[in-house]
Formats: C-alpha cells, structure tokens, sequence
C-alpha cells in the first residue's frame, strides 16, 4: 500500500502535490516524495517519514515547474531505507523518467534476475525499479509504447503515475487490484490514489481510472488508452475493510457507506446482547455504526485514539506496532466499567494489537466482551500490496477462532461470513479480490521476492 498523486497544468503544482500527499497519508508513513518539473527542468526532494515531516521550510520553493507526481510509502517489496523512496527519478535517453507505484509485482524477482544477468545495475531493492529499466530497454520509439511494452511483462498490482518530459502517465493494471482516480482542477488534471485527496485541494472528481488504462496527459489535455488484453477485475477488498479513507470513492462506491453495510450484515448473522456497541477507531468506527443502529443498540466512542499516533499495522516492525497500540488507543472506563460490550474491529490479522486492545478494554472494566469483525478470517497471504505475506503470522492460521477467543480472552467471537462481506459491496463484489480469505489469486505468483 502507497499513496499516488499527480497533477499537470498548475503554476502551484509541488504544493498541490503536497496537500495531496497529506490527505494520503493514511496510505504510508514510512516515506515521502515528490519530483517537479516544467517540462524541460526537474527537481525532486525524498526524504524517511511523514509528509510534514520531509517538506518542511523553502523545501516546496526548491520544487518548481507546473507539473508534479508525489507518493507516500508503506513497503512491501524492498526495505524501508532512502533509497527506496518514491518518486523514482533517473535520466535516459529521453531526458528524465520520473515514477511512483502502488502495488506489488509477482514476478519482480525473476524479472530483476534476468536484467541483472544482461548488465542492468539497481540503485534500490524495490519492484518498482524494475518497470523504470523494462521501459528504458523497450525497442518501441515514444513513451507510451515503451511503458506498454514494459508492463505487458509485469504481473501483480500496479497504479503508477510517470512524469517524463511535459507527460504525466497513469496507468492501473488490468486487474485492477489498486483503486486510481482522475480529477480536475480549474482545468488543470489531477490524478491520485483515493478521490479524497481531490477534496482536500479543491478539485473535481472526474472518474476513477480504469482496469488497464493508460490515462496520457499533457498540454493537449487528456487522452485515454487500453493497451492491455482484458482480463476479469479484481479489486482488492481489503481498500474497502481497512485502508482507504471513509470519505473516498473506489470502485464505484463510497468507502462509509460499505463500511456501515459490512456492519449491518454483520450484526444480521451475529447479533450480541450487550449495553453497547464499541468501535475501534478509526476504521472500525462506520461498521460499528452500522451494527449498533441495525440491532438498536447504543453506540458508545469508549475507545479514545490519539490522533497524533499513525496506524499501527502499516509500520514496519512488530515491535513498533504493539508500542503503537498503547500509545494510539485509550479505554475510557467511566463508559466501560461493569458494562457487556460488543467491540467492532475491521480485521484481525496477527492477532498480537487486538491482544493488547482487549487486554486494555478488561483492565477498564469491561464485564463481558463479544468481539465482532466485519470481514471473513484472514488465513491466506496477499501478493499484490498489504503486508502480510507469511501464513505462520496469520491468527486464524496459526490457531483457528476458537483458539483466537481464548488467546484474545473474549466472552464470544464472531467474524462476517465471506458471502455477507460480498453482499455489501458494490456490484455484491462480483469483482473483488479475496485471495487473503479464500486462497483463490487472481494471477498467478512467480518468482516473487517475498
């Protein structure tokens, strides 16, 4: 998971790009970038951490020209070091290439294996790097054709944004896995990760960007281009249950509202006799909703977070993740004391944060706690972009949900069925990854480096 953003046209482009980081921020904290340009000049700044962080006094006045692509990272392919900071930024023959890449690639490592034994040098250990030298090889003449020729031979995830010369590219692979929107701003396109990001700067949410579309932009406008055999869509569930914001739109429905459904199809197949229902903030706050108000139980905010801690399962280490528990989220126990609760998480993944929540939710006084979670067990790994590639780590691999009861110390546990996480999506999800539940992947995994 990565935040994307792009704009073309606009005298305050890297600012812009900036504010549309910010508002993807929810996508990766681990790093930020951006690399400007007016068509002929480039400049670029990267740095480890938060957008705010990274961009911070002259930094956007070094950053000029009316075109600009930004991203925020959370690594899955590639160490979280400098160097595999994004935008990736090399010169060519054509000049510069400039590229930011949501997704993972299935078949980075034996791509990467092959270029290296005919010559080609890495500067990073991500996948992304592989697209920039697949395109830079391609025997086609424009660019265009060099990046349709270079990811006819990639597998896996991919929305990218490219700035090269007075171009910006997006493209989203043909599955789809990652969402991508098209905006405008005053005429000016603009291109990021998740429409909330249009919010924040004013502009219009045109359309999102299709299953294996090539968007062109440049000083003629925007062009649209499907190089790409059409395959069946797979839209990555998981941007519904955890990652994108609740006030974006992706793929073709609004992020709350899902939210609120999974909660009501939740509370229909496990109802809880309890004094109220108990979100975990944030994104467990709109199933919650939606369970409390189907079943006609109070809604109680009895888990206080710390707005200035980041999500915790988009860090990169375990033991930060569980030092992030204590810190992001606090118990209020004048809600809590003696009271039964039905607590509402979007997913339990490791197991080893939710230990810690409800840990804290007994100390506060909680008398019962019925856990109940709006999607299906996670027991199968994700290829395509969330980390968590190992089976072993997985809490319904490694226990099964008794076990997971017992080792979370609940009165009850209940997951959402698989058909009832479908029935609340858009289309009833008949165009939805749900490899991390069932198994089943959309292509094929080969030689990958996880």
């Amino acid at each position: 998971m990565c935040g994307i953003f792009g704009i073309h046209g606009h005298p305050n482009a890297s600012s812009l790009a900036f504010l549309g980081l910010w508002a993807l921020q929810h996508r990766g904290q681990e790093s930020a970038g951006i690399v400007a340009s007016d068509g002929d000049r480039v400049s670029h700044k990267l740095g480890m951490g938060l957008a705010s962080e990274v961009f911070t006094g002259n930094a956007l006045k070094t950053l000029t020209g009316n075109l600009a692509i930004g991203h925020v990272r959370y690594s899955t392919t590639g160490s979280s070091t400098l160097r595999n900071a994004q935008p990736f930024l090399v010169r060519w023959q054509k000049g510069y290439l400039a590229i930011a890449h949501n997704g993972n690639l299935v078949n980075s490592f034996s791509l990467r294996e092959q270029l290296e034994k005919e010559g080609t040098i890495f500067q990073s250990t991500m996948d992304s790097e592989v697209i920039v030298h697949l395109i830079a090889r391609s025997k086609e003449k424009e660019v265009e054709g060099k990046i349709t020729d270079a990811l006819s031979r990639i597998k896996g995830a991919y929305s990218l944004v490219i700035l090269t010369g007075n171009k910006i590219i997006a493209v989203r692979d043909p599955h789809g896995f990652r969402p991508l929107s098209l905006g405008d701003l005053g005429g000016a396109p603009v291109v990021a990760s998740e429409s909330c990001a249009f919010d924040l700067i004013g502009a219009k949410f045109t359309r999102e960007i299709e299953p294996g579309e090539m968007v062109v932009i440049n000083r003629a406008g925007v062009t649209s281009h499907y190089p790409f055999k059409k395959v069946k869509p797979s839209f990555c569930i998981f941007e519904f249950i955890y990652f994108a914001r609740p006030d974006s739109w992706i793929f073709g429905g609004s992020v709350y509202l899902t939210r609120k459904k999974l909660g009501e199809c939740l509370y229909e197949e496990s109802p809880s006799q309890v004094d109220s229902v108990v979100p975990i903030p944030d994104s467990g706050n709109y199933a919650a909703l939606g369970y409390a108000q189907k079943g006609g139980i109070p809604f109680e905010l009895a888990v206080i977070r710390n707005h200035y801690v980041g999500r915790t399962f988009i860090q990169p280490s375990q033991s930060i993740r569980d030092l992030g528990v204590k810190i992001k989220l606090n118990p209020c126990r004048y809600i809590l004391k003696e009271k039964k609760i039905a607590v509402v998480e979007d997913s339990i993944v490791r197991g080893t944060t939710s230990r810690v929540r409800m840990k804290n939710l007994r100390a506060a006084g909680a008398k019962e706690i019925h856990l109940r979670v709006s999607c299906p067990p996670h027991r199968f790994p994700c290829f395509y972009g969330i980390d968590f590639p190992n089976p072993k780590e997985l809490a319904a691999n490694v226990m099964g949900i008794e076990g997971i009861r017992k080792f979370l110390g609940l009165d009850s546990l209940s997951y959402l069925s698989l058909q009832g996480m479908l029935s609340a999506m858009p289309q009833n999800g008949q165009n939805f990854c749900t490899a991390c539940f069932t198994g089943k992947l959309p292509c094929k995994v080969r030689g990958t480096n996880r």
